[in-house]
This record gives structure tokens, sequence and C-alpha cells, in this order.
């Protein structure tokens, strides 16, 4: 039989392929804007037809329609990481919550969830029966290497891209052809306080370096600090629109790696058309399996390798809290703590984790005494080097606890500085900052009530 025979006796519609799957089954299924919408679709339409089937799934970009009251008995969705639409479920214990370290997730899958089922989004064949996963190779792929049955939504908007992201399709054991467009992550515009972050992160960031950038504000100013900037590399768990520009323009061109010279290597592709067009079929870029993008012992071969990651709120011994608030879930720890790792064992390496120094529009520190009672620490202290806010950088790593507390207070917001003073005083049983210190950080906090009258004025 040729590749052509094989696809074709294989291809049948959602509400065939759905009924391999049994009451009681694992189903893991691809994320982000890899998502299998299509057959997801089929499943929640017949869902009367199922019973206790677990739903696997790590980042959706659109809702989560297994939660709804009418699915209870029928679908448990055991998510890897909290989004808008299961946040609030995953809290009142209605949705499962898996944590994991990124790199990990392709193991904790396969060795400890073991699901029967994957669902995964493709492109078309090419001319010697290939199919490509297109954005999202993550976990996705090595699914379905062990998993007894593989449904694939065959889609022509899938960027056909390189790297360990193909597959025939006769590793495949149901094909449905259903064309959507894929969900976006397009850019917002970037605010000025994510401007000076940027600006911040940026000056830590040589010509050469290898970078690790997310999604989001904050990478997108990064980006954009860095046209001075020469011979970047690019190694990351997923990236956003904000990189095309600087790829296109050679800014990033890997040409100082150690590994995969010459080439953007991603887990996914978290942007919009912009993105996708440029992934299609471009060699330069390769998609890899997350656990080995992620694996910081392969981070650690490049050689200067910066990582940026977020967080939520930091307290003055630099435990860092990025997925949590309080016991509520808000997101999960994702990569940050696999590039923090691979960036400090790189030679060369630097770890940077940035934020706006407040939330709740300003009503709020996100650098505190205590992290919220709670909260899950993200990154360990030991494992923390730079902290970034608007107001400038804290290098944490080989200080004391004093000078890690001094350099935390110096970069929060203004408003709060006198009362994280005072919990230092309390803690340390001493002044932490000379009478000529404390005058200068007096007038900043003077200056920025002024700025505030003036503005509401």
């Amino acid at each position: 039989m040729t590749w052509k025979d094989i696809y074709e006796s294989k291809l049948v519609t959602a509400e065939e392929a759905i009924k391999a799957i049994n009451n009681g089954d694992k189903v893991v299924t691809g994320m982000g804007c890899g998502e299998p919408f299509g057959i997801q679709r089929a499943l929640i339409e017949n869902y009367q037809q199922f019973e206790n089937v677990e739903i696997v799934n790590m980042l959706t970009l659109g809702d989560s329609p297994w939660l709804r009251p009418e699915m209870k008995g029928h679908f448990i969705l055991n998510c890897l990481f909290a989004s808008h639409s299961n946040r609030k479920e995953i809290s009142n214990g209605k949705c499962e919550f898996t944590t994991s370290h990124f790199y990990e997730i392709p193991d904790v899958i396969k060795n400890y969830i073991c699901p029967r089922v994957s669902i995964v989004m493709v492109s078309p064949p090419d001319e010697h029966g290939y199919v490509s996963f297109g954005t999202t190779v993550d976990y996705t792929r090595g699914t379905t290497d062990y998993c007894e049955i593989v449904i694939a939504q065959v889609n022509k908007y899938v960027p056909r891209t390189f790297g360990n992201c193909i597959k025939h399709v006769r590793d495949f054991t149901y094909f449905v052809e259903i064309d959507e467009p894929l969900p976006e992550v397009k850019g917002i515009e970037i605010s000025n306080t994510e401007m000076e972050i940027g600006k911040h992160c940026a000056s830590l960031i040589n010509d050469g370096d290898c970078l690790q950038l997310g999604i989001g504000g904050i990478p997108n100013a990064v980006c954009a600090q860095l046209w001075d900037k020469k011979d970047l590399g690019l190694h990351s768990e997923l990236v956003g629109d904000g990189v095309v520009d600087l790829l296109e323009a050679g800014i990033i061109n890997n040409k100082k790696k150690q590994t995969h010279i010459g080439r953007t290597v991603l887990g996914a592709a978290f942007g919009s058309s912009k993105l996708n067009d440029y992934i299609n079929n471009n060699p330069s870029v390769e998609l890899h399996p997350i656990d080995y993008v992620n694996n910081p012992a392969e981070i650690a071969k490049n050689n200067n390798v910066v990582s940026i990651n977020s967080c939520l709120q930091v307290d003055l011994l630099g435990q860092v809290v990025s997925d949590t608030v309080g016991l509520n879930q808000f997101s999960a720890v994702g990569g940050q703590v696999d590039f923090v790792r691979g960036a400090t064992m790189s030679k060369g390496g630097r770890s940077i984790i940035a934020m706006p120094s407040t939330a709740k529009k300003g009503l709020i520190s996100r650098i505190v005494p205590l992290i919220t009672e709670g909260s899950a620490v993200t990154t360990p202290r030991n494992d923390v080097n730079f902290v970034v806010t608007e107001f400038g950088i804290a290098q944490l790593k080989g200080k004391t606890l004093k000078e890690r507390a001094k350099a935390l207070i110096k970069i929060a917001h203004p408003t709060f500085r006198p009362h994280l003073i005072l919990e230092y005083k309390k803690r340390f049983n001493e002044e932490p900052f000379t009478r000529e210190e404390l005058k200068v950080m007096l007038g900043e906090v003077k200056e920025h009530i002024f700025d505030n009258i003036r503005n509401h004025n």
C-alpha cells in the first residue's frame, strides 16, 4: 500500500473516530494553538455516550466545556496548566490539577497518568506521507508513540514545521479532516511599566547570548529593546510574535550557539498568523519535544543562556511565587524552573525573574515580607539570580539574607518601601539604609505621590 492508500483507509468523521474511546479511558489532547477543537466538539456533542472519561490537557486558549454541569459523570478534566476558563473550577474542586515541571510532563503523562487515547492536530501529509505537529510539539508528539489509539485532526491551517515534529501516516489510528483557523495569541500594546522592565532586562543581555523568552507584554518589551544587539540565539519552550521581526532582521541568528547552530529551537509557538507564517516551511526553526527543549542539561549545553520569566510575588528572601495566589491555582510552574536551572548551569548564563512592582492597579506590592499564606514557592530562593521591576535590577545570587532584602526593597514600588523597611527592621533588628539612602528613597515616594496628583488632575 502507498501512503495515500494508508491515509485514505484511516480517514473517518469525528463521530466515527471518537467511537474508539471507551468509558473510563484517559484521553490526552493537544494544547494551545494546537488544540484539536474539531474532534473535541464531537466529544462534547455526544457526551451522553461516555462515562467517566478523563480529559488530560495543558494550556487551553479556548473554554473548558468539559466543566459544564451536564458533563458531570461523563467527563473529568485534568489540567496541567490553569487558565481563565478553569481556574475557578480547580479552586472549588470541580476540575483536577496535576503539577509538574514542564520538561517532566511527557514522563508524567506516559508513566503516571497513562492515557489510552491521544487526540492531536497535524498538518496535511506531504508527498512522502509525513504530517507535522506544527505549532505544538511539547508533550503532544510523544503521546502518539505509546497511546493505543491516536486520532489526528488534519488541518490545512497548521504550519509545516521542522525538527523532531513529524510522523508518518502509518503511525495514526484515525484521521479527521477539519480545516479551521488556529487560535491566536495576538500581541497587545506594551505598557510604560513593561517597557521599563524590558529596558532593564535588555541591559543584562550581551551580544551572542542565547535567549529564552515567553509570551506576553514583558517578553515583547524585551524584544523591542534588542535592536542594538547582534548574533543572539533563541532556545525557548515557547515564543510569541515578538521574536519574528528580530529573526527576520538577523538580530537573532543563532550563530553563537553550541547546539543547533543557526537554528531557533522551540517547544511550541503561541502567536498569530504572523508567527505561524514565519515558522511554516522554515528550516531555520526547529520544534522539539519539551523533555528535550526544557531539559536543564540540554539548555546548559549552550553558553551564555539568559532566561527571562515572570512571576506573581517575591518575598524578601528571594522566594518566587509564579503559579498560585494563596490556595488558588493561577497558572502552573511551566518551564520557569527548567530554564532558571538550565541558565544557571550554562557557562556565562544568567536567569532573570521580571515583574511589575505592583498588582491590582497599584494596590498591592509584588515584593512582600512574606509570601501569601497558602501560596506555593515556584522557584526556590537558592535558584534566583536577577529580579527586575520597572524600578531596577536586584542581583541576589551570592548575597546574604540582609543584602537580598535590601536589594529587593530598592526595586519595590516607592509607595510600599516604607512598609518593607519596617519589616526588614523587625526581622534583622537593624536599619537597612543610611540616612542619605533613606532621603533618596523618601524623595522617590514624594515624587510618586506628586505624579499621581498631577495625573489625577
